[in-house]
This record gives structure tokens, C-alpha cells and sequence, in this order.
């Protein structure tokens, strides 16, 4: 049989059914059916039942939905208005001033919604107005925001982590973990270029505001003390071993709720579109799930798999470049695909290649969230910059030339996770599970 014919049927199937609207998850489930009808013997219509059901009754995956339902229950309340009230006074003498509050803000509100999408529209409706009204401009406010939203996929909890997860049968909670000091260290590379740029340009900065003690200060910080709870609820929860993943993950809906019902609201419609949101979010990614568990499947019947770890081995490829290979591959992917499609897609044939190169699967895990947030932010389906487009009617280039430094930074963030693998192997390793 050759592979190179089998491969090219099954990449011109996926994207002649993608090109005619077809729906991911079954445009991968068709793919994979096509496979195994012409190269393999096995029945496709039993294999196709079997992979489903146990996609669809997967215990890990319960986390899931869970925390959509949180983060839909976030969108609708004051969050974003309260993140902003409490950062502003204390970054008016930084470099940068309140540009700092896209990437902070995108920070914190990651660690309560685990979706890009949503960390940008929802910090996005109160930093975006504010700082234009305050004359920073334009350009700066979308690129920062959109590369910054981007901090939602990696700051854990993480929808994009519970799909790997998922795919790689790896620990869920210890894919939580390696992804704090990544998140950091990526929310620092923002911020140090804002404050790079606001030294080289500073007539575009406008003057910082009136200043205020630190008593003032202080009084202003406890619009952030609410997700913060939250955060240390959800999050203290998995670290300290008292809870699984989607533990506590229920322990945010409720959290949520009661945030929610403090503020004012929680209504009987906000609680039904919440649920609505989070329900049609889930499908969409659960049928992504089974049609990608089905086409690993035939994949693996067919051989593809090994075949392409042979021929990856053959290339005689070093460590460094396999994964700069791949990055390439990812960033080429996501011109095309979401995220969760990518990750689904591509798991079940690259993870015996990444294994026979010795590469720890919690560090590629990270790697793989830090390719797929590149994936946010470049046309033409970058989500973050179809969300922003909507928001502000601007072109999708105008928004994506504006992105383009926080691109370049994330693959300086990828080259340094190669370099110093600790910042996402450290903490996993050294946390009591």
C-alpha cells in the first residue's frame, strides 16, 4: 500500500468537505469512514460505534463541560468592570500605563474561563472603549488584547488542556499545573513589550492619571477580591489534592452561581442563556472529539501512525528540530482549523513520534497550547481576531498586523520552554498529586 496515496486521499477528503461547510466533527467521522472502507478491513460501521460511544461516555471529559457552563456564567456579570477598577491605580507608573490592563486582566480572567474567545470578548467590553476614550491607540490596544486573550488557552483551567489531556490520556490536573509558570512567563513577555514600546514611543502614551495613596489604592483592589476567591476555590482545590479536575470544576459553576446572584445578575434568562452557551459549546467540541477518536482509529487500522513515526525517525531529525518542525506545522494547521480541531486532529498520529523522540508528553502538552494560542491570532480563522473584528468593525488584517509582535513573542516563549524545560516540568513534578 502506498502511504503517500493513502495520506493525500485522506487530507483531500478533510478539506474538500471542510471547503463544502461540512461540520468538523463530521467531516472527520466521514474521513475516517472513507479511510476504512478502501484500506482496511475492518467494518466501519462497528468500529465507528464503538469509538463513539466511548468518546461520549469518557469520565475525564466531564470537566468540560463544566467549565464552559462557568465561564458563560462569568461572561454575564460585572467581572470585567470590576478587574479594570481594581488594576488601574496600580499600574499608572508603569511603562505603558493602563495598556497593562489588557494583559493582566486577560491574566486573571483566564484563570476563571479556560476559553480565548471569551477571555478577549470579555475583557475586551470594558478595557477597549476605556483606554480609546483615554487616547491610547488603537493599534496597540487590539494587538495587546488579542495576543493577551490568548493567556485564556494556557492558564489553567483550560478547555484546550482538557481535550489534550483527553487525547493524550495524560493527568489533567498535572497539565493544570505545568501551565501556571508558562502562563506567567508569556504574560510577562507582554507586558515587558509594552513597556519597551511605551519607553521608545512615549508621545503616545497619555499622562498618567491623578495619583492616589496606597490606602486608595487598597480600597479600589477589593473590586478584585471576588475572582480571586473563585480562583483560589478552583484552582486551590486541584493543587492541594482535595479535588479531581472536574471536581472542581463543579466547585466553579457553583462558585460562579454565587458570584452571579451577589452582583444582581443572576436572572432566571441569564441562567438559561448560560446554560444554552455552554450546552451548544459542548456539542460543537464533543462531536469534534468522537469524529477525530474515530478517525485515530482508522488510522491506527490503516497504519498511518507508525508508518509516519518511521518515516519522521528516518529524517534523522534532533530533538530541536522535530519541534520546530512541528511548530511550523501547527502554525501552517491553524490558518485553517480551531484549536480543539487541531489538537483532535493531529494527537492520535503524532504522539508515537513525539514519544519515540523522548519527549515528556506534559511538556508537549504546553508546547502544543502555546502553538495552538499562535493558531488564535493568525488569518484567516483566528478566533481572537474575529471576536475583536466584531467588537470594534475593524478588518480582520488591520487586527492581525496589530498582533503581530505578541506572535513574534510567543515563539520566543516556545524557544524558551525548549530551552529551560523546567518552566513547564518543574512544578508537575515537584506538586503533591
Amino acid at each position: 500500500m502506498n502511504e503517500v496515496l493513502v495520506i493525500s486521499l485522506l487530507v483531500i477528503s478533510i478539506f474538500t468537505l471542510l471547503g463544502c461547510g461540512v461540520w468538523v466533527g463530521l467531516t472527520l467521522a466521514g474521513t475516517a469512514w472513507i479511510g476504512m472502507e478502501i484500506f482496511s478491513s475492518r467494518p466501519a460501521g462497528d468500529a465507528m460505534a464503538v469509538t463513539i460511544w466511548g468518546a461520549a461516555s469518557s469520565w475525564t471529559l466531564t470537566a468540560l463541560p463544566l467549565f464552559l457552563w462557568m465561564g458563560e456564567i462569568l461572561f454575564r456579570t460585572r467581572l470585567s468592570e470590576d478587574l479594570f477598577k481594581g488594576l488601574a491605580p496600580w499600574l499608572n507608573r508603569l511603562p505603558g500605563r493602563l495598556l497593562h490592563t489588557n494583559v493582566i486582566g486577560c491574566a486573571i480572567f483566564a484563570a476563571v474561563s479556560g476559553s480565548s474567545a471569551a477571555t478577549v470578548a470579555t475583557v475586551g467590553k470594558m478595557t477597549i472603549p476605556e483606554l480609546k476614550r483615554r487616547g491610547y491607540p488603537e493599534d496597540k490596544v487590539l494587538g495587546t488584547l488579542s495576543g493577551a486573550g490568548t493567556l485564556g488557552l494556557l492558564i489553567p483551567p483550560s478547555i484546550i488542556m482538557i481535550v489534550y489531556g483527553v487525547a493524550a490520556d495524560v493527568s489533567i490536573a498535572r497539565l493544570f499545573i505545568a501551565g501556571i509558570v508558562p502562563g506567567i512567563v508569556l504574560a510577562a513577555l507582554f507586558m515587558g513589550y509594552i513597556a519597551w514600546w511605551a519607553w521608545r514611543n512615549p508621545d503616545k502614551v497619555p499622562a498618567a492619571d491623578q495619583s492616589m495613596t496606597l490606602g486608595q489604592k487598597l480600597y479600589q483592589a477589593r473590586h478584585l477580591i471576588p475572582v480571586l476567591l473563585l480562583i483560589a476555590a478552583v484552582l486551590g482545590s486541584i493543587y492541594m489534592g482535595i479535588a479531581t479536575a472536574t471536581e472542581a470544576a463543579a466547585i466553579g459553576v457553583v462558585g460562579a452561581l454565587l458570584l452571579s446572584l451577589t452582583q444582581g445578575s443572576l436572572t432566571i434568562e441569564s441562567f438559561k442563556q448560560s446554560l444554552t452557551g455552554a450546552t451548544r459549546l459542548y456539542c460543537m467540541i464533543a462531536l469534534i472529539l468522537a469524529g477525530a477518536q474515530f478517525l485515530t482509529l482508522a488510522m491506527g487500522y490503516i497504519g498511518l501512525p507508525r508508518t509516519l513515526a518511521e518515516w519522521i525517525g528516518g529524517l534523522g531529525l534532533s530533538q530541536f528540530w522535530l519541534i520546530m518542525a512541528l511548530m511550523v506545522f501547527f502554525i501552517v494547521l491553524g490558518c485553517f482549523l480551531d484549536g480543539i480541531s487541531i489538537v483532535v486532529l493531529t494527537m492520535g498520529v503524532l504522539l508515537p513520534t513525539v514519544q519515540a523522540a523522548g519527549i515528556d508528553l506534559i511538556w508537549f502538552g504546553i508546547f502544543v497550547v502555546f502553538v495552538v494560542e499562535m493558531a488564535q491570532i493568525t488569518p484567516p480563522v483566528g478566533f481572537n481576531l474575529f471576536v475583536l473584528s466584531g467588537m470594534t468593525g475593524r478588518e480582520l488584517p488591520y487586527i492581525a498586523r496589530a498582533s503581530l509582535p505578541m506572535f513574534a513573542l510567543m515563539i520566543v516563549a516556545v524557544l524558551l520552554l525548549y530551552i529551560v524545560p523546567g518552566i513547564a516540568t518543574w512544578l508537575p513534578q515537584h506538586m503533591r498529586m
